[in-house]
């Protein structure tokens, strides 16, 4: 009939483009139909109404489903012990796959028995664009002298500057120690009135009840690596290997805890106060967490810059990028463009 149509407005002075347009279809639609053989083809348009699959099941076969399920015999079983339960009776009423999808059509496909429902964890993605408003914290093993002994390194460090704000060698691993040291920290670095957020995987001390009561008393929110995501806290972990790669790493283990002690406040003052970061362009953190990184990077930039204009002929381009960026994400490749402005 629309070809009729077409026609009959061609016939009549319409050009054919404008009568395919007033019809809302295009003129290769058109073509389309007018080619030899289309009938075989059918109306190959993306809106047209199709007849239903010859597989499909039909209302009452889907209704017959719905009754199998809800019965009182198999209501609290799942599709993969219906089926084949039924199999075992010479009865077939629709697949597995079926079954799921009339039951989740009918909102009836949830979770079931007294088992607790799985819970999605949330993204652990967060932004920091100034120190003290995202700090990680781990705790590592220190090998001991005594053999299956360790000692516990405790050690927050601020995600923006990279700077240790606190860490402790403790003989025990437990939430109160953790406590302990974090209100430590919270004091040293002035937390009161702002909002930080810790993040740690999911050991028992990080999840401990002293703990959470106390990052609550502190106004500190607690974020959470995601079950089997071993990466959700690379921060600190990659400084625990900065760590025990240094080359003044004793080979030997300790020998007392106060020697594990003296080496790990060593360490962190030359980490803080020296240590040349790569994530940081080549700054100590203590010079990014105090705000003085930018001076250092622009007086590389016009040594660098100098450099170039004494011998242009060395250089293809421009002087190296010496430039820190104003915010540092935690996993943000996790989440869309847009929710990350909102994590922000």
């Amino acid at each position: 009939m629309v070809k009729e149509l077409i026609e009959e407005a061609v016939g009549s002075g319409c050009r054919r483009a404008v009568a395919c347009a007033t019809l809302e279809i295009s003129i290769r639609t058109y073509q389309r139909w007018t080619r030899e053989n289309h009938s075989a083809c059918g109306d190959q348009r993306k809106t047209a109404k199709r007849a239903a699959p010859a597989n499909k099941l039909s209302e009452a076969e889907r209704e017959r489903i719905r009754s199998v399920a809800n019965s009182p015999e198999f209501a609290s079983l799942p599709p993969s012990q219906i089926v084949p339960a039924l199999a075992d009776r010479q009865q077939f009423f629709g697949s597995e796959s079926s079954f799921y999808r009339v039951l989740r059509a009918a909102a009836q496909q949830h979770h079931r028995g007294r088992a607790k429902k799985p819970v999605s964890r949330k993204v652990t993605t967060h932004c920091a664009r100034e120190p003290n408003r995202l700090w990680s914290w781990d705790i590592t093993w220190l090998p001991s002298a005594v053999k299956g002994q360790y000692y516990y390194w405790y050690m927050i460090l601020d995600v923006f500057s990279r700077k240790i704000v606190g860490h402790e060698v403790q003989l025990a691993e437990s939430a109160e120690l953790a406590a302990q040291l974090m209100c430590k920290a919270s004091l040293a670095e002035g937390l009161a009135g702002r909002k930080v957020v810790l993040h740690s995987d999911n050991g028992s001390p990080m999840k401990g009840a002293t703990m959470l009561a106390t990052l609550e008393q502190l106004g500190v929110a607690a974020s959470f690596s995601r079950p089997r995501v071993s990466n959700d806290n690379a921060y600190a972990e990659s400084l625990f290997r900065t760590c025990k790669y240094r080359p003044n790493y004793p080979r030997k283990p300790f020998g007392s805890v106060e020697e594990a002690r003296v080496w790990t406040l060593q360490f962190v003052r030359w980490y803080n106060q020296q240590h040349k970061h790569s994530g940081l362009k080549f700054v100590p953190p203590n010079e990014r967490h105090n705000g003085t990184a930018q001076v250092i990077l622009a007086r590389r930039r016009q040594v660098y810059q100098a450099a170039k204009e004494r011998h242009p002929e060395r250089w293809s381009g421009e002087v190296r990028n010496w430039t820190l960026k104003d915010e540092v994400w935690l996993n943000p490749e996790r989440i869309e463009p847009e929710r990350i402005k909102q994590a922000a």
